[in-house]
């Protein structure tokens, strides 16, 4: 909190920001391969239907508010990813991580191919003004730094109890030994795609932050299968199955290559 009367404009928008919504991210790939142990790589195709799906809500309805919108943005991408999440009740570890990985490669050619998603762009690439969030404009470094620290906030707290909670406790049973948990009453097929929709919403989510606060402008390269990875990378360097594991995991990826840099 104390952050932002310490930091400049730089490291707002080129640590603090990015930092904030990959870890949002991060938490949503950690609750589908560290809480329910289903691998998956189409982390960025989630984005990309999170940012596009704001994005359409946003430019097609008049006066709808920044928040719903990326709510919206993220039931989106709840649909695509249990769309995408089907394969998980037939196969699982490397099969599992290739059949989401077609996830990145539709969702590629389809904001390329389909304009209407685009708002009949030729190239895909779209762009945002005027954000606002009750009223109050966020155009300054300081205020998308606040949104982006409330939403993270509130999310993660929800994350945290529902990994706590019954549909939390079928998850780490499914990730631990889905025969098992199948044979004490647990529903395979509910529990992965449960899985599958929190995951892909707080991701999508995150892609609607990704697109809308950090870059303003973007085209669907900007979801390459580069983010799936250094997300997939995120949840495994800092904890699989912990809420801070996100966390820690983000601060290393984003931080590391500045650091780097200055060597």
């Amino acid at each position: 909190i104390g952050v932002p009367f310490l930091a400049d404009e730089y490291m707002f928008r080129a640590i603090l920001i990015p930092f904030l919504i990959l870890a949002l991210a991060a938490l949503g790939v950690n609750i589908l391969v560290g809480y329910c142990g289903q691998i998956s790589l189409g982390s960025g195709a989630f984005m990309a239907v999170g940012a596009y799906g704001a994005y359409n809500f946003f430019v097609r309805v008049p006066g709808l508010p920044l928040i719903p919108a990326l709510i919206l943005g993220g039931l989106c991408a709840t649909v695509f990813g249990i769309l995408f999440g089907l394969p998980s009740l037939r196969v699982k570890g490397l099969y599992l991580a290739v059949a989401t990985l077609a996830a990145q490669f539709f969702s590629d050619w389809m904001f390329l191919r389909i304009k209407w998603l685009t708002n009949d762009s030729p190239s895909g690439s779209v762009s945002v003004a005027d954000l606002q969030v009750f009223g109050l404009p966020i155009e300054s470094a300081m205020s998308k730094y606040w949104l982006c620290l409330s939403i993270l906030a509130v999310v993660a707290l929800l994350a945290k109890n529902l990994v706590r909670s019954a549909v939390g406790r079928e998850w780490m049973a499914i990730r631990d030994m889905d025969v098992a948990a199948a044979v004490i009453g647990i529903r395979p097929m509910y529990a992965k795609l449960s899985a599958f929709a929190v995951s892909s919403f707080i991701v999508g989510m995150a892609g609607g932050l990704w697109a809308f606060i950090y870059l303003g402008a973007w085209e669907p390269a900007a979801f390459s299968v580069d983010i799936s990875f250094r997300l997939l990378f995120m949840v495994i360097i800092g904890g699989l199955g912990s809420i801070l594991g996100g966390f820690l995991g983000a601060a290393f990826i984003t931080l590391l290559p500045i650091a780097l840099s200055q060597i």
